[in-house]
Order: C-alpha cells, then structure tokens, then sequence
C-alpha cells in the first residue's frame, strides 16, 4: 500500500505518459546538447575514457531533461511504477535526473548529501519506514556510489525497489542488488590511469566538469 498522504504518478495498470525514445534518439538529444564529449577524460571512478556523456548539458534544458525521464519512467514495468512513492538521488550529478524522474513518475524527489562522506539524507528530508523509492543517478560507472545510495536509503528506513539512470557506463558490468533500468548503454572502454592506450595517453587528461588537467 501506498503511505497515507503520498503520491505517485501511475497504479499497476497505468500506462506512462512519456513516449519511448530509440537510442539514436536518445543520442540525438546529447549531441543537440554539445554533450557528447570526446577526448581523455577522467571518470569520477578514477578510470579514464576517450568518450563521455556529460548529463549536465543534456539536463540544461528543462524541456530535454523531461522528455529523457519521461521516456525513462515509461520502461519502468507498471508494477513497479505502482510502487514508487518517492525518488532519491545522491548529489550532485543525480539531482536534476531525479527530480525530472520524480515529476515523471508525479512523486516527491529527495537527495543524498556526504558532509562527512558518507551518504544522508539532509535538509529536512526523510522517509516514511518501508517506504519504497527509486534511486536515480545520471551516470552508472562502476555503481560504487549507486550502492553507497542504496544503502543511505536503507538507513534512512526506505526500500529501493529499483535503480535507474540516464546513462549506464559500466559495459552491463554494475550489480547494483536491485533491478536497473538505464535509459541507453554507452559501451566506451575505459583504463586505469596506468594502463593507458598509447592514443589516449598523448591527449592531456580532462576531468568533466572541470578545467584542471592531470
């Protein structure tokens, strides 16, 4: 049952309000963002890449951000759906991405801060006991820091009844320990920072987001 004085967005038979995005669409929508990014790239994983999704152009646009998670929302099993009553994110990357998800599926969005480095819920939020929320990230690498969320969530007395993310990274690898719906699957190789490709290790190294090099 839902809690009493939450919402959510589609029961079990309801049907998403999003429309299915093909994975050249969904490409289509980064590349109109100039967030399609090539080059030597370090990864918040510490490995490095010759390609990466930057979701915070592709999130710049309110309009976009919505039609990804609405076409997101819409590969949720309506069951599943039916269970949601609430979205939860870990900052920053996955706050935008989870509050466009929480509007798609019309439920509240909450995120996880580190203060201290380890993953909370701040800020006044918090979750009924048993309450079960989707966790949603922008990008799964390794899913080190997916599995961090889901267990802050856990703490915090929720039950992650499903992951999802905009982009899955990790070559189909991540074992979140909860079902995972990415939007598109993006297999770029990616190389300790020791074991460079003689090509990737000639481009100065360029963590996204920022200016320094390394």
């Amino acid at each position: 049952m839902i809690a009493a004085g939450r919402r959510r967005a589609y029961g079990a038979g309801d049907q998403a309000k999003g429309q299915a995005l093909t994975e050249d669409e969904v490409l289509a929508e980064f590349r109109a963002a100039d967030a399609l990014l090539e080059g030597h790239f370090i990864l918040s994983s510490g490995l490095r890449s010759p390609r990466y999704l930057q979701c915070a152009r592709v999130l710049m646009s309110p309009a976009r951000g919505g039609r990804l998670a609405e076409a997101l929302a819409a590969r949720l099993p309506a069951e599943l759906r039916g269970q949601i009553t609430a979205v939860v994110s870990p900052a920053m990357g996955g706050v935008i991405a989870g509050q466009e998800m929480a509007r798609a599926l019309g439920v509240d969005a909450m995120f996880l801060e580190r203060p201290t480095g380890t993953f909370e819920l701040r800020r006044g939020f918090r979750l009924e006991p048993g309450q079960r929320v989707l966790m949603m990230e922008d990008v799964v690498t390794t899913g080190l820091s997916s599995r961090e969320a889901i267990a802050a969530i856990a703490r915090a007395g929720g039950e992650t009844v499903a992951a999802a993310s905009l982009v899955d990274r990790s070559n189909g690898t991540a074992d979140l320990g909860v079902p995972f719906f990415p939007l598109i699957r993006l297999d770029v190789p990616s190389y300790p920072a020791d074991a460079l490709p003689p090509e990737l290790a000639a481009i100065p190294a360029v963590k996204p987001g920022s200016r320094a090099a390394a």
